[in-house]
């Protein structure tokens, strides 16, 4: 086409010709400007010369200015009659050469990868926090584990102590593979960089489970939404008190929230089902249910429903967390779930995790150490 517009166009100009082919005469003027390669900055004619840098970095290393600013060596080449360059065209030459850095023996913060999760079905990828409760005086608290499948929003389980320990963690989070069937490579566990989750005792477990852990960024809570949103619906809750007088009565609020959860709470960020449905793949039953239910009401009152027939909320087909850009799949859809059968507490006193947890001062606290991909719950 463009060659056409070339040859027809000194006979019946460029703008008839493009607009009888159908094409724009900004496109054909952009299609044949040559096309320039990346700009390369000239070198100025008062810069330094190779040998010249090359020798102001061998001045550089002498035994004398090894130690010292290049501001120290300027001054001091200058009261010994010698000129090289300026003090800045130094700091420049070793910077080229890797040799600038923070003089003070201090630690650099490395730059840290940010996660990006996405969950496509359930027991994909597992979010995991650890809350406070408060307990029946002040400085007294309950630790609340909760693991959350960030597709479903199902919590696949839950554990309340009082104290952090990394031996709990451990304890639920094999107890909760082993309930949902999690076989070697397909899970993926997030969690905040907490001690628990960081610990080592669970980095090798979770090795042992072929069960991959994924950290977030120091300082960012936004990399952890979905088990955060779960707590503020938890503590939302308007039977939730102001502080529990025992560890049972914590307890027994927690089993009743999360049943509550599970089997009854509408979800909005799952297409206002229960996490339970999601999980358990009875999510298209229930939508074709809601949409017959709604091609009912639209049969019997059309003119209720102006612009066209009513449609039920559709379950996410994805669930991410921090979606890459550009977008690569929906950011709005659930990821991946994770259930556990029956009641999803398991019990920080059974087995080993008893014995170890009597050699523990009552005094303090248990911490809730869990390690899944968080899930957003309202």
């Amino acid at each position: 086409m463009i060659e056409t517009i070339t040859a027809l166009g000194p006979r019946f100009s460029i703008g008839s010709t493009c607009a009888a082919m159908g094409l724009a005469r900004s496109t054909y003027y952009r299609t044949i400007r040559p096309r320039y390669g990346p700009h390369c900055r000239r070198t100025p004619n008062r810069a330094l010369s190779r040998q010249e840098r090359q020798g102001a970095l061998t001045v550089l290393h002498e035994p004398r200015f090894v130690d010292r600013a290049p501001a120290e060596v300027y001054a001091t080449l200058l009261d010994e009659g010698q000129y090289f360059c300026s003090e800045r065209t130094m700091y420049r030459i070793l910077a080229e050469n890797q040799e600038v850095r923070e003089r003070r023996d201090q630690l650099r913060h490395p730059n840290y990868h940010k996660p990006e999760l996405l969950a496509t079905a359930p027991n994909q990828v597992w979010s995991w926090d650890i809350t406070k409760l408060l307990g029946p005086v002040k400085w007294t608290y309950f630790y609340l584990y909760v693991l959350l499948d960030i597709y479903s929003r199902y919590v696949a389980g839950w554990l309340l102590a009082r104290e952090e320990n990394s031996s709990l963690a451990k304890r639920l989070i094999e107890e909760s593979c082993r309930k949902q069937g999690i076989f070697p490579g397909q899970l993926i566990i997030h969690s905040d960089r907490g001690s628990p989750m960081t610990s080592k005792p669970v980095a090798l477990m979770l090795s042992d489970l072929g069960v991959t852990k994924s950290l977030s960024r120091p300082q960012v809570s936004n990399d952890n939404p979905y088990s955060e949103a779960q707590f503020k619906t938890l503590k939302y809750r308007p039977s939730f008190p102001d502080r529990f007088g025992s560890v049972q009565d914590a307890r027994a609020f927690c089993r009743e929230f999360f049943t509550w959860y599970n089997t009854e709470h509408r979800h909005s960020g799952i297409g206002l089902m229960t996490p339970e449905a999601v999980h358990q793949g009875r999510a298209s039953e229930i939508t074709a249910a809601r949409q017959q239910t709604l091609f009912a009401a639209y049969r019997h009152h059309p003119e209720r429903f102006v612009r066209r027939p009513p449609s039920p909320p559709v379950l996410p087909s994805a669930a991410w967390i921090n979606p890459p850009r550009p977008k690569t799949a929906s950011q709005d859809a659930a990821g991946s779930t994770l259930s556990l059968s029956d009641d999803p507490w398991v019990d920080p006193s059974s087995n080993e995790i008893g014995s170890s947890l009597k050699s523990i001062s009552s005094s303090r606290a248990y911490m809730a150490v869990a390690s899944a991909t968080e899930g957003t719950a309202q």
